[in-house]
């Protein structure tokens, strides 16, 4: 029994082999995918929310195409460019995972395909560590404490500092005021 397998494996194998790639059964889907073209991507490299530029010069003659990536936040619409071609320019999602994302463009007549990729790079936001401090007297200054106070962040005193200054404030006036009618009485005797 297990030569008879064993028999069948090899000539199943060597029928592999023989056989031209040409008789092996054609996948229709792997034929509308193949790309005789390439999308130029400008910048290649992009942080979410940021803007590229594409181009295709495989449409031939055609007026306009389509382009798509899961980077995108919508689909991308290309437009004839200074007879090289054509161009279009996507925004990339601002929720975009940091990864390379693959670009498929098609022509509007389908007989020109491209493909591309974009880099998305990690999220970054610039941000200062504190204000400058520099014109608008101050400003700068002024503005990130709106910020913060919009925020709900406390950026000073608050209400309750401001009742125990009052009341300190008080305290030291009727003191003062006492020691000055002291000191007239005394004066007078």
């Amino acid at each position: 029994m297990r030569s008879l397998t064993l028999t069948f494996c090899v000539t199943a194998a060597a029928a592999a082999m023989v056989l031209p790639a040409s008789a092996a059964p054609a996948d229709p889907e792997s034929d509308s995918r193949k790309a005789p073209g390439s999308v130029s991507v400008t910048p290649s490299r992009v942080s979410p929310g940021g803007e590229v530029e594409l181009r295709v010069d495989v449409c031939g003659k055609g007026r306009s195409a389509r382009g798509n990536s899961e980077a995108f936040v919508s689909e991308a619409h290309f437009a004839p460019a200074d007879g090289r071609g054509l161009v279009a320019e996507a925004r990339i999602r601002s929720d975009a995972a940091p990864d390379d994302y693959e670009i498929w463009v098609t022509c509007k007549d389908g007989h020109g395909r491209a493909t591309g990729t974009v880099t998305v790079l990690r999220h970054s936001h610039p941000s200062p560590v504190a204000p400058v401090r520099a014109g608008g007297g101050g400003t700068a200054t002024l503005a990130a404490d709106r910020a913060a106070t919009a925020s709900g962040e406390r950026n000073g005193p608050g209400t309750e500092h401001a009742l125990i200054g009052l009341s300190l404030g008080a305290v030291a006036a009727v003191a003062v005021a006492l020691r000055s009618a002291r000191r007239r009485r005394s004066a007078l005797d």
